[in-house]
């Protein structure tokens, strides 16, 4: 059980981050008007980022897309550029060629094809049977990172954690992998954004923020 002290902590955090963590959002839609290749380089982000950090994966695509190797380069010309960076970055690497594969139209990468702003809940179900590597939380990262996130939730285990603290969920699953599971919390989230007036997509930056320091992707 939550008490309401917990909860108007978090509000409170919330009042002071509010600005960035809006303002952060406002980013991520400016970066959903990219190109196919930037929004390529979006979803290897995502792809990347499974039990490693974030900002370590950012270096790795950004060096990848310095060598030009997202497009072209093949997985043993990538892997060097994970190691270190991203864990699993033998299968990463693999994921990444995987993916410029499935998004591939006439020989170019074409993601835009692929997003429907109107159905982001089917776009994610799609991604998400299409895109080895690609599970419900990274899929639900990628299209909040370009601006399609305003109604689902990117849960992993720190994500879990914090909705526990909160009185949100009862008690963490062991695993969140399955369809059923990951939509049964998220709409639990759903739920704890509608009742302390702090709207979903806002919550993951607030939690990340509390255990990072800072507001990143």
């Amino acid at each position: 059980m939550t008490n309401r002290s917990d909860i108007k902590s978090l509000l409170e955090e919330y009042g002071k981050k509010k600005p960035a963590i809006k303002a952060r959002l406002k980013d991520f839609r400016l970066a959903g008007k990219a190109d196919d290749e930037e929004l390529f380089h979006e979803l290897c982000f995502c792809l990347l980022t499974p039990q490693s950090k974030a900002v370590h994966c950012d270096l790795a695509i950004k060096e990848l897309k310095k060598a030009g190797l997202i497009l072209k380069g093949q997985a043993h010309a990538i892997r060097p550029k994970l190691k270190g960076r991203a864990r699993f970055h033998n299968k990463k690497a693999v994921y990444i060629v995987g993916a410029r594969n499935a998004m591939k139209t006439l020989g170019s990468v074409d993601v835009r094809s692929k997003l429907n702003a109107a159905d982001v809940m089917a776009t994610r179900q799609w991604l998400v049977d299409n895109i080895k590597g690609l599970g419900y939380k990274e899929a639900s990262h990628f299209l909040r990172n370009i601006g399609l996130g305003k109604d689902i939730a990117i849960l992993d285990r720190h994500i879990l954690k914090n909705l526990k603290i909160y009185g949100a969920i009862d008690k963490i699953p062991s695993t969140i992998g399955s369809r059923k599971t990951y939509l049964a919390l998220e709409e639990k989230v759903r739920d704890f954004s509608k009742n302390i007036g702090i709207p979903v997509e806002e919550l993951d930056l607030l939690f990340w923020s509390m255990e990072t320091g800072h507001i990143f992707k």
